[in-house]
This record gives structure tokens, C-alpha cells and sequence, in this order.
């Protein structure tokens, strides 16, 4: 199990990277991930709903997405309340109090969709949610460690040290942790460092001998690598950076602007994905009229509802501007799951935009399948050069067998 110190430690970076790197040895692995708050959803194969992450990680591990990899889903549908999926299938909606009560209720479901995904893999890598030592939730909390002792399963703490207070997240989590969920953590993960890693040394020594738990590895920033199927809210306004074009630098008029409304819960953000990975797009998040007016081209993406997407498009006064926008063809509803990851469609539908406004396009490398897999190689490169991979096999290795944990 990967666990973290926050939300947005990179623990569904580190799954992914781990799924990979297990994958390129010939293990049989899968991912999961018990409980998952999101609206970034994929569909397995038998019409199942599972978080996008997960379906990434599938990809990464060369498995097809199961619904087993993720049993319980909340879909957001307003600030309080969330629609609950069971096995990739609807079953209610809750608020925060109506969920706790029904969370104890799914737990004996998450453990038994765990065991019968590890009865038919090598290795399942977990992905926890949030930070590990929410103790205000622990009484109810099928995902992190709870999980981890109800399986037997060994768990890593993953903290992200470019957000400062590293040494203190990591040692708090561990001593807020009652003794038998603490017992499970066996080893510490240091995330995005910048920098000399020495300058850690002597912190990560002090780390160890106060806890007892090892270092297993310090990971660098990934630094400008483009990331894919943001999983954490969090993380959208870093992987949708702008991107300049070497040939928009040779002659002056400059990529492909696009501008994607930032509809306040998109279903699909990995939709947006084929255009960060293209080196002549400007890729920015509109929420004012005059972000949608300066660009190329207008993205309008799926989001909640109809209904709440045009009631928070009135609501910031965009509804001129997109109409402006649509009127002059410059507005690109992405309503078709897909259609942007279609080589051929993408680059026509940039190269005549460029064309029409003036602008600079030449379409990357790769295709966009073969992109999202060099990105998956890249972070399994990621792991092994800065992880222990074998030792975390073995680590792995001392799992209690599938189904005789000792259950919650």
C-alpha cells in the first residue's frame, strides 16, 4: 500500500511509476484503490465506473481496468454531498454524516475486491486517499491504513518535501498513528526534492532512529515532464501548464493558444491530455470572458451536469463570450470521450485553427497512444532509479496470502 502524508504527495504518481516498474519484470500486478473521491471517471469493458487514476494505472500495469480496482466511488455533486458507486454501479446519494454510517457497511466489500484482485495477480500496489493519519476518520476509513492491517499488507508513507515541513509530516503521520495501524508502515518515500540529495541526510538519519521506519528512497521532481490523468484537483493547475513551441520561438507568431473553461467539476479532464502533450499548444484555464476572448481556440469540456455547468458559466459572466466564440468558430465542445486522442482529428482541427488565427503548429512526435506510453515508461524509469524496486517486491513478498488476513 502507498499511503501519503496529504492529498497530492504523489501517491497515484508513485502507484503508477510502481505498476510499471513491476510490469517491465514480468510481475502480474494490478492496481487498486478502495474508495475514491472523484468526477475524473474511465469505463471498464462490461460498463463498469472506475477513477480515471486507476484506469491509468491499469494501462501502466498492461491489465485491462476492472471494477474490482475500484469498488467504492463518490462522485461530487455539490459541496456536501456525493453520489455513491458500488462496484462501478450507482447504489445512493450521501451526505458527509449519511456516507460515515454506510462506510462501515462497504468495508467487508472493499477487503473481499481486494482479496479476489490479489487471488488473481502477482502484486496489487494500493493507493490510499488523502493523509494517512486522518484520526477524526479513522473509525471509518476502508482505504488507508485500517485497510492495510484488516489484509496484512505492508504500506509506504509517501511525503512530498517541495511543500515544505517534510520531517514533520512524515513523523507526525507516524506518531498520531495508534500502535497497530503504525506497525503496517514500513518505509518512508520523499517526494519532488529539489536539489542535492546529501543536504537530506542527516534530517532523514533522525527520521529513521526516532521511528524506527527505514528510508526506502528520495524521488526528484519530475520537473517540466508533462503528467497525465491528473488524479487531485490539486494537481490540475501545475500538469495544465502552458507549453511553447520551438518553432512558435524560430519565427514569432507564437503556438496555438487554447483556453479550457474551468468548469468547477470536470468529468474528464484526461480528455484534455492529447493537447499537453502537443509542443506549438498554449494550454490555459479560462474562468473571465477576457481569457476565453484572447483565445485561438475555446474548449469547452464535460463537466458535472448541463444544468450546474451554465448556471457557473452565468454566474462568471462567460455566456457572451462563448457565444462569441462559438459564432466565429473558435468553440470546441469536447461532449465525445475520445476525440481529442484521435491523431488525425487533433492535428487537423490545430493546424486549421493555426491557419485561420496566424499561428504556429506542428504536431509532436508521438501520437498520443505512443506518448502516454513513454510517459508510463518514463516514470517506471522514475522508481528504479531512485527506489529499491526489488526490495519493495520482496517487501511486498510479506504480505499475508490473499483472504487469511486478519480481517477488520
Amino acid at each position: 500500500m502507498v499511503v501519503g502524508t496529504t492529498s497530492g504527495a504523489g501517491k497515484s504518481t508513485v502507484v503508477t511509476a510502481l505498476c510499471r516498474a513491476f510490469a517491465r519484470r514480468g510481475v502480474r500486478v494490478a492496481p487498486f484503490k478502495a474508495q475514491n473521491m472523484s468526477t475524473h471517471l474511465a469505463t471498464t469493458a462490461d460498463g463498469g465506473t472506475i477513477g480515471r487514476a486507476q484506469a491509468m494505472q491499469a494501462l501502466a500495469a498492461g491489465v485491462e481496468p476492472d471494477r474490482r480496482m475500484g469498488p467504492v466511488l463518490l462522485r461530487p455533486t455539490g459541496e456536501r454531498t456525493s453520489r455513491v458507486l458500488v462496484l462501478g454501479e450507482e447504489v445512493g446519494l450521501d451526505d458527509a454524516q449519511g456516507y460515515g454510517a454506510r462506510a462501515a457497511l462497504l468495508r467487508p466489500l472493499a477487503l473481499e475486491a481486494l482479496t479476489s484482485l490479489r487471488r488473481d495477480h502477482d502484486v496489487v500496489v494500493l493507493e490510499g486517499a488523502g493523509g494517512a493519519a486522518e484520526i477524526n476518520l479513522l473509525d471509518r476509513d476502508l482505504v488507508n491504513l485500517p485497510l492495510a492491517a484488516a489484509a496484512g499488507i505492508p504500506a509506504v508513507l509517501v511525503v512530498d518535501i517541495e511543500r515544505g515541513g517534510a520531517f514533520a509530516a512524515a513523523y507526525g503521520t507516524w506518531a498520531l498513528l495508534p500502535e497497530r495501524l503504525r506497525e503496517r508502515l514500513a518505509g518512508f518515500v520523499v517526494n519532488s526534492f529539489r536539489g542535492d540529495v546529501a543536504l537530506l541526510e542527516d534530517g532523514l538519519r533522525d527520521l529513521e532512529e526516532r521511528t524506527g521506519v527505514p528510508v526506502l528512497g528520495v524521488l526528484p521532481h519530475l520537473g517540466d515532464h508533462l503528467m497525465l490523468a491528473a488524479e487531485d484537483s490539486l494537481d490540475l493547475a501545475d500538469v495544465r501548464r502552458p507549453v511553447r513551441g520551438a518553432s512558435a520561438a524560430e519565427n514569432g507568431r507564437g503556438p496555438v493558444r487554447v483556453a479550457v473553461v474551468r468548469l468547477p467539476r470536470l468529468s474528464d479532464p484526461y480528455g484534455l491530455d492529447p493537447l499537453v502533450l502537443e509542443p506549438d499548444v498554449e494550454l490555459s484555464w479560462a474562468s473571465r470572458a477576457a481569457e476565453v476572448e484572447a483565445a485561438d481556440l475555446v474548449v469547452l469540456p464535460t463537466g458535472d451536469g448541463p444544468e450546474a455547468d451554465a448556471a457557473w458559466v452565468a454566474v462568471r459572466g462567460l455566456g457572451e463570450a462563448l457565444d462569441s466564440a462559438r459564432a466565429q468558430g473558435r468553440l470546441l465542445v469536447l461532449d465525445r470521450p475520445g476525440l481529442l486522442e484521435d491523431d488525425g482529428t487533433r492535428r487537423a482541427l490545430l493546424g486549421e485553427v493555426a491557419r485561420v488565427r496566424g499561428r504556429d503548429f506542428e504536431p509532436a512526435e508521438l501520437g498520443f497512444g505512443e506518448a502516454v506510453q513513454a510517459h508510463l515508461d518514463h516514470l517506471a524509469g522514475w522508481v528504479e532509479t531512485h527506489l529499491d524496486v526489488e526490495r519493495l517486491l520482496r517487501l511486498a513478498a510479506t504480505a499475508v496470502p490473499a483472504g487469511e488476513g486478519p480481517g477488520w
